[in-house]
């Protein structure tokens, strides 16, 4: 449906939907004449009509150019601009987000029409709206004051902004259209998720569009979004790092995220979690803290000192080691109680809090012990001003897990690693793309390493494995599907959906930088098959994941940036060398 231009840009005779995220402003917009408007922090806030752009039409970051106009957004203001087009309606939205009650929010909702301005107001948030001629400024605030402040960009200081916010996200000009393009697109995940709050201070990295209401920012999702941030913006990184460790609690337990929600919008959610007939009810016992989106995740703290390290590595600020060492020493000691009999390999508890969020694996699971590996590594490499005796207490316990993880968890039937391996002796020993953690962090050798990526090319890159049913389509994160149903919930229940075989592009480009790293080449399947795919189904954007049966999840993933990291920190040469023989 969509084709990439030597320019990087995607070109469709159809409109299709432009996800739209800047520091504040976040919208979904269709040149055949809509867009929903949100603000991050605050949530939805209305639905702007206009008349249709006309085809063909020419997709970039935050931006579309049609026949007889275009969408524009400027990035130091929520205020875009939609040329050739005038105004049909405007309205406000019911509710911030699906939970939100808003029976007395809502009670002021309305559009006041003043000439050429409409000014949508509702509890919560304002969109105002300038008719121009063929011009439409549509500006987003928490206030009439903010969007105030975004309307002072005409629409010249608009096109200027969006231009050189696309310029800033082609970083590979020197790529074939299909890879240009898949990186513009990688990057623009990356450096969209940076978001701010009305004063214009760092409101931490979104995870995606879908991810605003409540505004959260996650461990996770920010630790591989951060990866092309590191030289990006490393500023961004180490205010990250600072905004997440608010999360850390004393034990060195941390959420999947942190709640960044505005005083309107954390007023509906905290009306929204009293209530008992509102929530779902697993809900009070995933948010036990006031500022938890889902607490106590597995990884998360891991994820910290990860992040942590990557950071200090790149940068040579060490300054933030010293200030985040205390809890980086408090998680190293939580994980280490984590240890069963006669290892030091940590058990994770049986729930569905890593990661794999719809699978409840419990005991040891290779994706958690590479990153607990990591986390070791980080210690002895930047801990010794702070704590020699625990930096030697690191190493030894890296040196002794390095140990066990082959006797524990190898699987040699597959030349891979056991997903999970429970206490009461259940393996779930199917190839699992999240087990390369293991090779990204050194908890196994090269040539164990090397067998491992070996035997991914054939089991996970959906071209050479006739076995699934879908033909060539990406990279799937797990195959066989999982053997227990009762580990599963959600849409990993399903064989191929979700955890459970889906085309994850931030695994994928993880899977293609392992490549690289190991001298192995062939990662430009994994590169840009899934990209392919978005661009064959008209996803104007990078994904969370999709597979044939299913679809996709959310659009605009800030760490499905991943593949554009990797083009840009190996180089196209490497990128697109033929795999070792």
């Amino acid at each position: 449906m969509m084709t990439p231009t030597p320019e990087g840009a995607i070109l469709s005779q159809t409109p299709v939907l432009l996800p739209i995220m800047a520091p504040r402003l976040q919208a979904d917009c269709s040149p055949d004449g809509w867009a929903d408007l949100a603000l991050w922090g605050t949530g939805s806030l209305g639905r702007v009509r206009f008349s249709p752009l006309a085809a063909p039409y020419l997709y970039g970051p935050n931006r579309v150019l049609a026949a007889n106009g275009g969408v524009h957004v400027a990035q130091t203001a929520p205020v875009m601009l939609i040329r050739g087009a005038r105004l049909q309606s405007c309205h406000p939205a019911r509710r911030c987000a699906w939970w939100h009650d808003a029976t007395t929010d809502a009670a002021g909702n309305r559009v006041v029409r003043t000439g050429a301005r409409r000014v949508v107001e509702t509890g919560w948030g304002v969109v105002i709206v300038l008719s121009e001629g063929e011009d439409l400024r549509i500006a987003v605030g928490t206030t009439v004051e903010e969007a105030e402040r975004g309307l002072l960009l005409d629409a010249a200081a608009i096109i200027a902004e969006a231009e050189a916010y696309a310029a800033r996200c082609d970083l590979a000009p020197a790529a074939d259209p299909l890879l240009r393009s898949m990186v513009i697109q990688g990057i623009h995940a990356a450096l969209s998720s940076i978001r701010q709050d009305e004063k214009g201070a760092f409101a931490g990295l979104a995870a995606g569009q879908a991810y605003s209401a409540p505004a959260r920012t996650y461990f996770r999702d920010g630790y591989w979004t951060l990866q092309p941030l590191l030289t990006l913006a490393p500023e961004t990184v180490r205010d990250e790092i600072r905004l997440l460790a608010t999360g850390l609690q004393p034990d060195g337990e941390a959420p999947s995220g942190v709640l960044l929600t505005g005083d309107a919008q954390s007023s509906a959610w905290r009306r929204f979690l009293a209530d008992p007939k509102g929530p779902p009810g697993r809900f009070p016992d995933h948010h036990r803290h006031p500022n938890d989106w889902w607490s106590d995740h597995f990884d998360s703290p891991l994820f910290f000192v990860l992040a942590l390290g990557d950071y200090a590595r790149t940068t040579g600020d060490l300054a933030e080691v010293a200030r985040h060492w205390p809890m980086v020493a408090t998680i190293l000691k939580r994980y280490f109680a984590f240890a069963g009999p006669d290892s030091v390999l940590p058990l994770k508890p049986r729930n569905d809090r890593d990661w794999a969020d719809n699978v409840f694996r419990a005991g040891l699971v290779s994706y958690n012990i590479g990153l607990f590996v990591g986390a070791l590594d980080v210690a002895v490499e930047f801990g010794g001003p702070h704590d020699q005796a625990l930096v030697d207490k690191a190493r030894q316990m890296a040196a002794a897990a390095r140990a066990e993880i082959d006797g524990k968890l190898f699987v040699p039937a597959r030349d891979g690693y056991a997903d999970y391996a429970t206490p009461e002796g259940f393996v779930e020993d199917h190839l699992v793309i999240d087990s390369l953690t293991l090779t990204r962090y050194g908890a196994i050798t090269p040539e164990r390493a090397k067998a491992l990526l070996g035997a991914m090319q054939q089991q996970l890159e959906s071209r050479h494995n006739s076995e699934q049913p879908y033909g060539d389509w990406g990279v799937l994160c797990a195959y066989p599907p999982y053997k227990q149903p009762k580990d599963l919930r959600g849409k990993t229940a399903f064989p191929f959906r979700y955890h459970n075989g889906s085309d994850w592009p931030y695994w994928s480009g993880v899977y293609a930088e392992q490549r690289l790293q190991y001298g192995l080449g062939g990662a430009r399947y994994a590169l840009t098959r899934w990209w392919q795919t978005c661009l064959e189904n008209g996803w104007a954007g990078a994904v969370e994941y999709f597979s044939p049966p299913y679809g996709r999840g959310s659009l605009l993933q800030g760490w499905s940036a991943m593949p554009a990291a990797v083009v840009v920190k190996y180089g196209l040469d490497a990128v697109n060398a033929e795999p070792a023989s």
